[in-house]
């Protein structure tokens, strides 16, 4: 037997993401980081609603909402006049809103959790090297005396940033280039109006229209609080990169910008006059769009900066690292319990990195032209944003789905949508189906419509015992009943679609099938009496 199941190398917020997704699945884990103490500065602070959706499931919801805020909208500013307005909003169907909270205190909220489920981060300790065969990973961990030992790991995830030792490694290509501007980062409090909850866009622009000065401030939690980011002045530019690879990306640079250096700009462009102050860290840094030819091989993964970095348009690149490792986790976890398909790991790569190629291309091109600059679609633009869009359909593992009537209907590979005002016995108040699911396992929701009448409880009940079986246990099953339906005597898990919620989401064609994969997305779906689908279904995912 290997020494750990799983090596995660970085403990930043897609690597303690992948270990809770583990450990909650019983998994043995070792999770190792470099640094002696947590980071203390805000990489990224936007959590988009998707990712409120992954941290509700993993069970962390509550206190990243409490240690946060909400993203209101932007105001842009064009030399000191108001240009536009963004009011920010999710459509009624999706249950979370967007939210900022800094990344600092998203992971402390993550270790908290990996805490609880027995691990702790193994500070002072990198991967520096690592051989695998077709049994497992011989990685070799340097610690910070400069001792090294060796563990044997059955599989290892590189969580470990855009200069990854594991993607190194495994030799990936990193393909991509450089923005050739430089910029400072602050976060500091200001005494301005400017409506909370709003970032703050202020730019500079010559005759012909170029922006030659630029000053963006995100809001944080705190009384009158930013992360500001601004072109970095000539006295603080870089030179070499910091991490001897080539890739100009992160925080680099041996000297830091100053107060008086964040003043300058904000004097030269705030919609108002305005003092910053209490600066509690600050940075240059640079950006680059790069991308991975493969997320992983053999049995060595690569997720989030380590397989795809890119602007920070839209709080897009640590909420994109948080499902990579969230779609790994579960697939990795079936194939250490010796139930997943052959091939299943492989749809790891299959299905992502699409996702990663899309937002590298995305996000430079917000980063030059604005956000929503190619839609006129305000509900696309939104969803997208949310990153709620996100498809697998081309997933071998999606295949084998009935294709819905209804166009709007989601179809196999699509995020499965929450279905509110769902009703059970001894409740008072209505339910919600995702604060149901679980999110460990896979989920059976069998949708017994208006005509259903006890004669189909014994159907009901027997795709339920296969389906369970075929998933070699790994499956909840939950019924979904329309306020009419004469199912009542089933021994199934029962729930009403009092409000019809449910109907209006999942746009059932009669009776029908539904499997939620464990990150949220519908895997399959089709009438209840086409066994063999969902099963043949089922054998691209379960062994």
């Amino acid at each position: 037997m290997n020494d750990v199941d799983v090596l995660v190398a970085g403990a930043g917020p897609i690597g303690l993401t992948a270990a809770i997704e583990l450990r909650r699945r019983g998994v043995r884990v070792r999770i190792v980081d470099p640094l002696l103490d947590p980071p203390h500065y805000a990489k990224a602070v936007g959590i988009q609603p998707r990712t409120l959706e992954v941290f509700e499931g993993i069970g962390v919801l509550e206190p990243i909402l409490d240690a946060g805020m909400e993203m209101r909208g932007q105001l842009v500013f064009v030399n000191g006049s108001e240009v536009s307005r963004i009011d920010l909003s999710t459509p009624d169907d999706v249950p979370f809103r967007f939210h900022l909270l800094p990344q600092y205190a998203t992971e402390r909220v993550l270790r908290d959790r990996l805490t609880d489920l027995d691990a702790e981060i193994e500070r002072g300790v990198r991967v520096s090297a690592f051989e695998q065969d077709v049994d497992g990973v011989t990685v070799t961990l340097a610690e910070a005396d400069g001792g090294e030992t060796q563990v044997r790991a059955s599989y290892l995830i590189g969580a470990d940033g855009a200069h990854s030792t594991v993607r190194k490694g495994l030799g990936l290509s990193f393909e991509g280039g450089a923005f050739a501007e430089q910029y400072m980062l602050g976060d500091v409090a200001v005494d301005w109006s400017m409506p909370r909850g709003y970032a703050i866009r202020a730019m500079h622009q010559a005759d012909d229209g170029t922006t030659d000065d630029l000053l963006v401030c995100i809001p944080l939690p705190g009384r009158g609080r930013y992360r500001m980011s601004m072109l970095v002045p000539d006295e603080l530019a870089i030179g070499e990169t910091s991490g001897g690879d080539g890739v100009a990306h992160g925080f680099e640079g041996t000297r830091t910008p100053e107060l008086s250096h964040i003043q300058a700009v904000v004097d030269r462009l705030s919609p108002e006059p305005a003092t910053v102050s209490d600066m509690r860290w600050s940075s240059v840094f640079r950006i680059s769009h790069r991308i991975v030819d493969s997320y992983g091989r053999g049995r060595v993964f690569v997720a989030g900066d380590a397989a795809h970095i890119h602007p920070p348009t839209g709080a897009q690149g640590m909420n994109t690292g948080v499902q990579d490792a969230h779609n790994l986790a579960w697939k990795l976890a079936l194939a250490v319990d010796g139930v997943a398909a052959p091939g299943l790991l492989d749809s790891y790569d299959l299905e992502r990195r699409p996702v990663g190629e899309e937002v590298v291309g995305r996000t430079v091109r917000d980063a030059r032209e604005g956000i929503g600059t190619d839609s006129t679609d305000v509900d696309f633009v939104t969803r997208r944003e949310a990153q709620l869009l996100i498809s697998y359909a081309d997933s071998p593992i999606t295949a084998g789905s009935t294709v819905p009537s209804t166009p709007s209907a989601p179809r196999a590979g699509e995020r499965a949508p929450d279905a509110a005002g769902l009703g059970r016995e001894s409740v008072n108040h209505p339910l919600r189906l995702f604060s149901l699911l679980g999110g460990v396992d896979h989920s059976l929701v069998l949708y017994a419509d208006a005509t259903s009448g006890a004669e189909d409880v014994a159907v009901l009940e027997g795709l339920a015992a296969e389906i369970t079986a075929a998933a070699r246990g790994h499956m909840t099953v939950h019924v979904v009943a329309a306020p009419t339906a004469q199912v009542g005597s089933t021994d199934l898990p029962l729930l009403r679609d009092t409000e019809g919620l449910f109907a209006a989401g999942y746009r059932p064609d009669g009776s029908t099938a539904f499997v939620i994969r464990p990150d949220g997305y519908l895997g399959y779906r089709g009438p209840l009496d086409d066994t063999a689908a969902v099963l043949a279904y089922l054998r691209a995912t379960f062994a």
